[in-house]
């Protein structure tokens, strides 16, 4: 059920509140593109600037209107174990086919309290894919935790952000082939496929849906010589939307084309003008504008 492209889908704003109704056309227009899926309310969906209410509200929004179309995989992900419980909780009662759960962040658990706080939210009954990035919650799950986890009938799979191309291979040895292993980082996300993905929770495809489904779809079908000629038009993207926070990379991308608002919430600011003309420059080398 989980492959393919899925977008990391970001929360438009008008005015600071929740942009509701540009939401419910961006779901129209992914489906309409060809992704596979939507991720709502990870990092990229601002997550740490929405309140618990938000968050529910937009799983909801985008669960009814995917109307079963594609899975849609809720942000669920806290550092509190408690927490995590009711947001795995809320995304089951909302009808989401799966839940992202991060490994808690700035508390840096062991892998003993990692097995604890993993296993209280896949005891909820709604599949669990896991995720690993390190880089930004300072804590690593290691293969071997992680084949131990993966032993529980509602963990299903990883989003691993790790940038390590041999911890796929690595987990299929210790989670198994039919561990469902989806990158989270795009400029890698070809190689990732190569060694046993089988797709890519992305940022880029807010911005470039189109060609992040067929770049997933070519590795699917092992042509590699397609993906990587679309990968080559998505390469400069990939980079420019990092070049700052991605979320904000992303929502430049996406108002010029009319999709949503580029509006942030704080801490996050509006992109400098450089970083702009890298974005707009990336988007002309796609084919994505004039």
């Amino acid at each position: 059920m989980f492959k393919g492209s899925l977008p990391a889908l970001v929360t438009p704003f008008a005015d600071g509140k929740l942009d509701l109704d540009t939401l419910k056309k961006l779901v129209d227009w992914h489906v309409e593109q060809g992704s596979n899926g939507f991720v709502p309310v990870g990092t990229t969906g601002e997550s740490p600037t929405l309140t618990h209410g938000e968050h529910d509200q937009v799983v909801e929004t985008v669960v009814a209107a995917a109307n079963g179309r594609v899975p849609v995989i809720a942000g669920a992900g806290s550092n509190n174990t408690t927490e995590t419980v009711r947001l795995v909780k809320a995304a089951k009662a909302a009808g989401a086919d799966a839940a992202l759960v991060v490994t808690p962040y700035y508390n840096k658990p062991t892998q003993r309290g990692l097995i604890a706080h993993f296993t209280a939210a896949a005891d909820c009954g709604l599949p669990i894919i896991i995720y690993n990035i390190p880089g930004r919650c300072m804590v690593d799950m290691s293969p071997e935790t992680m084949g131990e986890l993966a032993q529980h009938e509602f963990i299903v799979g990883v989003k691993d952000a790790t940038g390590d191309l041999a911890r796929v291979p690595n987990q299929r040895i210790t989670c198994g082939t039919d561990f469902v292993q989806l990158s989270g980082e795009d400029p890698t996300a070809i190689g990732f496929n190569a060694q046993g993905g089988v797709g890519c929770i992305s940022v880029t495809a807010n911005i470039a849906p189109a060609l992040c489904a067929q770049m997933q779809k070519a590795t699917a079908e092992g042509d590699y010589d397609t993906a990587l000629a679309l990968n080559d038009r998505l390469m400069p993207l990939h980079k420019a939307i990092f070049h700052e926070p991605g979320v904000v990379g992303a929502k430049y991308g996406m108002s010029l084309l009319d999709l949503c608002s580029d509006e942030v919430r704080s801490p996050l600011t509006g992109l400098e003008d450089s970083t702009k003309q890298m974005i707009r420059d990336a988007m002309v080398h796609a084919g994505l504008l004039n």
